[in-house]
């Protein structure tokens, strides 16, 4: 009968999950020492070394893997990291994340990536849900607009970073550039071609930093000239209407303002966007348009025509974030720090003198 439960046992084990529970029940000793011995605790618990020896050998025949979620949990570590990115399919972020996780994996951690698809809602239930997973520490884009918001699910002195985005009112380590100052250098950029009528394209929701900065930057390259502005020559696009590859309002936008001479996109999807529309309209790109975005992606080398753009340091980007969160796991300078890195424009054939 013993024979035959054994083969039971045995039979249960190699269908399911090896856990320790079968793996005692297959020795008929009990989980706890089991768990000593795989722990390597044997010793101190005084088990002996003929027992050892068959725990671990028998742990190696069955190929057990620990459950690695539960054995953080009872030491207090999960080893694992959550990302929460605004976007996942924006080459933006898919390369921050590629950054990320290498560098997570090379530490010892795991990586849970979340997209917030650019709604408060879900990010506070993507948070709740990293939190109940016990994950060691957060790297997240916000769309929160209030910090109070944000205070309230966060529990204090957790391991945060927030990167490519701040919030106002929130105080914790953050890694991004100077959107304005990068903005203002592209439009000027502008402006030094010969362009006066320049076009505008943002996003909703218009509060989120990034956003709001190069707004300014916009504004503040035509003051430093001492330009105005004409508000006919700013759109804000609609995300969930350019994420299911709706161009109808930068069509309309461009139909209606044939003045517009030059074009400043806040991000490289609108950049797209703007080819896309402008081809339709049959607006040639840059001998009646010239264009220039926020972000290089590596399709901006080899469309018709290459795209002009302001490039951030994304792998640096992600190597900081990354760094400042294990540190505060670590309890390593746990003061919040910001870093504010370099970018650079790159000069490609979608931008030239006007005609």
């Amino acid at each position: 009968m013993r024979f035959l439960l054994k083969r039971f046992s045995f039979a249960v084990m190699k269908a399911g999950k090896i856990t320790l529970s079968s793996i005692a029940a297959d020795l008929n000793v009990s989980k706890t020492l089991v768990s000593l011995v795989l722990n390597g605790k044997a010793d101190a618990a005084a088990i002996n070394k003929e027992t050892q020896q068959r725990v671990i050998a028998r742990a190696k025949e069955l190929n057990y893997k620990p459950n690695q979620v539960a054995r953080g949990l009872r030491m207090g570590q999960t080893n694992t990291l959550g990302l929460l990115v605004a976007d996942i399919s924006n080459p933006f972020y898919a390369r921050i994340t590629r950054t990320i996780e290498h560098i997570a994996e090379a530490e010892g951690y795991s990586l849970i990536v979340c997209s917030s698809d650019e709604s408060e809602n879900r990010e506070k239930h993507l948070i709740k849900m990293l939190l109940e997973r016990q994950v060691d520490g957060i790297i997240m884009t916000t769309t929160m607009q209030q910090a109070e918001i944000l205070k309230q699910i966060i529990p204090p002195h957790y391991p945060l970073v927030l990167f490519d985005r701040y919030l106002n009112g929130f105080d914790s380590h953050y890694v991004g550039v100077d959107n304005e100052q990068a903005t203002q250098n592209a439009v000027k950029y502008l402006l030094d071609l010969g362009h006066r009528n320049i076009g505008f394209l943002t996003l909703t929701p218009g509060y989120i930093s990034t956003l709001h900065d190069r707004q300014q930057g916009f504004l503040e390259a035509f003051k430093a000239y001492n330009l105005d502005i004409d508000t006919s020559h700013l759109l804000q696009v609609d995300y969930a209407k350019l994420k299911n590859k709706d161009y109808n309002q930068i069509k309309q936008f461009l139909a209606e303002t044939p003045q517009i001479t030059a074009l400043f996109a806040t991000n490289n999807n609108l950049a797209l966007a703007c080819l896309n529309a402008a081809m339709e309209l049959g607006r040639r790109i840059p001998d009646e348009l010239s264009l220039i975005t926020f972000d290089d992606v590596e399709c901006f080398q080899y469309t018709a025509p290459a795209i002009s753009c302001i490039a951030q340091p994304l792998e640096k980007i992600g190597e900081v974030a990354v760094n400042l969160v294990l540190q505060q796991i670590k309890k390593e300078k746990t003061e919040p720090k910001k870093v504010v890195l370099q970018t650079k424009i790159i000069y490609r054939d979608s931008t030239c003198c006007k005609n």
